[in-house]
């Protein structure tokens, strides 16, 4: 434990309006009493530990029926305090000095975000007076128990934010210094090391390199000397490596190919097992190169952790992404910390380094349209926000924009057609049927760590929309680029997306996003494949990059089109040319063509199937916030024996596989719109019987039965919900697929043709769509 950490801070800064949602300070500061916590100091992320929270009672006192709240930030996924179970985790109690009797209440939306996970404590029978105290133990240990779990992520300045109603007026006030403690990383578990995806001959390039504890978090814990392996003709690589303990990541630049090719990066420790293997690298003469991005999330001056500075900075120097974007909730957005956020940007944006992007969430109901991500070219832009609900300043409300469609309607009469905007879900969700403006709408987001969105670009499509595909975080754990889901209710790993760039700068990436030349993946280790996707004409179509029925765009001849191109193709046919290069064998590639799924691509034959059963779950309750399914189960091979399982997509460290007697599993899984599940290798290929069982889907079917196509058994509701299994190759070596494909041409409407991507490490990805008309 590091004792150099300061133990409070004061409450407020000069954008942090609102806390408790009610008049402001009514009594004075020195008059509502302080509270102090012990022990102080740092402890890793994830793990247990005890506190003693004293409060001491100022002037007031605390009358009969007056209340005190400990509070903890939205996004925090520490253990609940519980006070019935001695000997469990995260027990807590709580007494007054003087004796008078306390009611106790734990409410996780007991207070205004973002302090809205709340410890009550109410005054019920006496009162305190100055001086008093009121001792609270957070994960007490005397009955056998490990403490209080803390939060699994990283926060410098982690606050027990304490509030008091001293005259029992239901006045809460927030005090003048707040007890603080810091969340730091554990040691490595894991390393992670990154390489750009596509440059050009002769362009030099970096390796980058940092280890993750087991939550990932990035570790200044390192302490490793790494033999470097180069997969292909690397120039200027060291033989070997020194992580030492300090830096969070560590980058070795000056790297170049000198001539075109693939290339990856092994590293070894020294008794020669891999420990971490790059994504792929292709170099070659092009216009267009990738640029990797993260660009929705949020820090603590809105919904989120840590500052503004070090968002941008953890996405820069320890996610390795070259975009990033700040999204905070509008309704939360001061105008000085506006003005804040705007110099922040302008301070990162550095040009061929690392592009900040200007912009923020409007935060809108999804009755009046719900979240959009609303993105400027400069910094001299005003906020139009969906209200004024969490800022007590109202100078600059007559800029308010009620509705989605009052948005791109105040854009539209300002000239501001340079604005981007994209639609998502996090807690609400956009309802693009109610509005939705092409001009300025011109990606959906499939993916964020709320889970996976396919319906919101099938709902894009059905409506005739045009739009891109992205995948960001949307993020409330200070981690842009590399945001994992920790204990919480967010149930995915934050998405990334790849942008098709001629340089890193602000205009390149702004065009990108007008021309929709990205695709979106799931993130993590193996959230950077190389794709592309390009359709090829028989006849010259017209090529667009602005839309024809919504503006007077310029066309041009064209019998070639990348992703994202918008084409008329009054005759002739459309080939499809695809080509993947991953870091995780390939499991398929599904050829969409709207929401019809055209054709399913595996890289390998029924031939080649062997005794490896993959069995997934997939779905989402419904749209809004509550969109979680349970999946915890049982599986039964009765008839065989497991040789071995493989969790995919287990990405709480709380929810387990864990093996059952020779032939069955058991599990706690959720999804949230994205999918999970298990590898299983069987001694033999097809004696016995599988039998499922949970909550939602439940079948017996036999071994015999499970083949190259999915066996899919449905129970969709709102959405769709349901588990499929199929069989593996016993090795799939294939990380690399190419193919071409013709497409069948709808002769009305739009042909939305794109693909998505699935690896067996549970990645997935999409690539934005190529719009085809008669």
């Amino acid at each position: 434990m590091n004792e150099n950490n300061a133990e409070k801070r004061p409450s407020r800064r000069p954008w942090e309006d609102m806390d408790s949602g009610v008049i402001r300070a009514p009594i004075a500061a020195c008059d509502l009493g302080h509270a102090r916590i012990a022990p102080t100091g740092a402890f890793e992320a994830g793990s247990y530990a005890s506190f003693m929270l004293t409060y001491t009672a100022g002037t007031f006192g605390i009358d009969d029926s007056g209340s005190l709240r400990v509070c903890f930030r939205f996004a925090s996924d520490q253990g609940n305090p519980q006070f019935d179970n001695p000997s469990g985790p995260n027990f807590c109690t709580v007494e007054a000095s003087n004796g008078a009797v306390l009611q106790l209440r734990w409410d996780p939306k007991g207070n205004v975000r973002p302090w809205d996970r709340t410890l009550w404590i109410k005054v019920v029978k006496g009162y305190l007076k100055e001086g008093d105290r009121i001792v609270i133990r957070f994960g007490v240990t005397d009955h056998g128990g490990p403490g209080m779990r803390l939060q699994t992520f990283c926060e410098e300045t982690f606050e027990f934010r304490v509030l008091v109603d001293p005259i029992a007026t239901f006045n809460f006030q927030t005090l003048p210094e707040q007890p603080m403690i810091s969340i730091v990383p554990g040691r490595p578990e894991r390393y992670v090391a990154v390489l750009p995806t596509r440059r050009r001959v002769g362009e030099t390039f970096a390796l980058k390199v940092k280890g993750e504890d087991k939550w990932g978090n990035p570790s200044d814990r390192c302490e490793a000397r790494l033999k470097v392996e180069a997969v292909g003709p690397i120039e200027g690589l060291p033989e070997k490596i020194e992580l030492r303990p300090g830096p969070f990541a560590f980058e070795f630049g000056g790297l170049s190919l000198a001539r075109a090719g693939e290339a990856a990066v092994r590293l070894r420790d020294e008794a020669g097992n891999v420990l971490a293997e790059t994504n792929p690298l292709v170099v070659e003469d092009t216009s267009l190169v990738h640029f990797w991005g993260d660009i929705h999330g949020q820090s603590e001056e809105t919904i989120g952790t840590g500052s503004a500075r070090a968002y941008f900075s953890f996405a820069r120097e320890r996610a390795f992404v070259d975009v990033c974007g700040h999204q905070g909730n509008d309704f939360q957005i001061s105008d000085a910390f506006w003005d804040e956020l705007n110099r922040i940007t302008e301070a990162f944006d550095e040009p061929g380094r690392y592009v900040a992007l200007p912009g923020y969430e409007w935060s809108g109901n999804t009755a009046l349209g719900g979240d959009r991500n609303v993105f400027f070219p400069t910094e001299d832009r005003i906020i139009r926000r969906s209200s004024h609900a969490l800022i007590e300043d109202r100078a600059t409300a007559g800029y308010d924009c009620t509705t989605a469609g009052e948005l791109f309607e105040a854009f539209a009469e300002a000239g501001e057609f340079d604005v981007v905007c994209f639609a998502h879900c996090g807690g609400r969700y956009a309802d693009i049927g109610l509005a939705h403006d092409g001009r300025f709408e011109k990606s959906v987001e499939v993916h964020s760590s709320w889970g996976t969105f396919e319906w919101l670009l099938a709902d894009a499509l059905k409506f005739g929309y045009r739009v891109g595909v992205v995948a960001n975080s949307d993020g409330h754990k200070g981690r842009p680029g590399a945001s994992y889901p920790g204990a919480g209710k967010f149930g995915a790993i934050g998405g990334l997306t790849c942008y098709l760039m001629e340089e890193l700068s602000r205009p390149a990436l702004l065009d990108c996003l007008r021309k929709r030349h990205h695709y979106g993946t799931t993130g993590g280790p193996g959230g950077r494949p190389v794709i592309d996707l390009a359709a090829r004409f028989s006849a010259t179509g017209t090529l667009y990059h602005d839309d024809p029925a919504l503006v007077a765009a310029e066309g041009r001849p064209a019998r070639e089109a990348l992703m994202g191109d918008l084409v008329h193709l009054p005759e002739g046919e459309a080939e499809l040319s695809v080509s993947v290069l991953a870091s995780s064998p390939i499991e398929r590639v599904d050829i969409f063509n709207g929401a019809e799924l055209v054709e399913t691509i595996r890289p390998f034959a029924d031939a080649d199937l062997g005794a490896r059963i993959r069995l997934l779950w997939e779905g989402a309750e419904y749209r809004g916030r509550f969109r979680e399914v349970i999946w915890d189960g049982t599986a039964t091979f009765e008839g065989n024996r497991i040789l071995s399982a493989r969790p995919v997509n287990f990405l709480n460290r709380d929810k387990t596989l864990e093996r059952q007697g020779p032939d069955g599993l058991f599990w706690k899984a959720l999804t949230t719109g994205n999918f999970g599940g298990f590898d299983v290798s069987l001694e033999s290929a097809e004696a016995g019987v599988l039998s499922l069982k949970t909550p939602l889907v439940s079948f017996e079917v036999p071994l015999a039965e499970i083949g190259y196509e999915d066996r899919v058994f449905d129970n969709s509701g709102e959405l769709p919900r349901f588990v499929k299994v199929f069989r593996l190759p016993e090795e799939n070596p294939h990380r690399r697929l190419s193919f071409t494909k013709k497409v069948p041409l709808r002769p009305e409407g739009d042909n939305a043709v794109y693909i998505r991507l699935t690896q067996e490490d549970g990645t997935r990805a999409w690539t934005s769509p190529v719009y085809i008309w008669r």
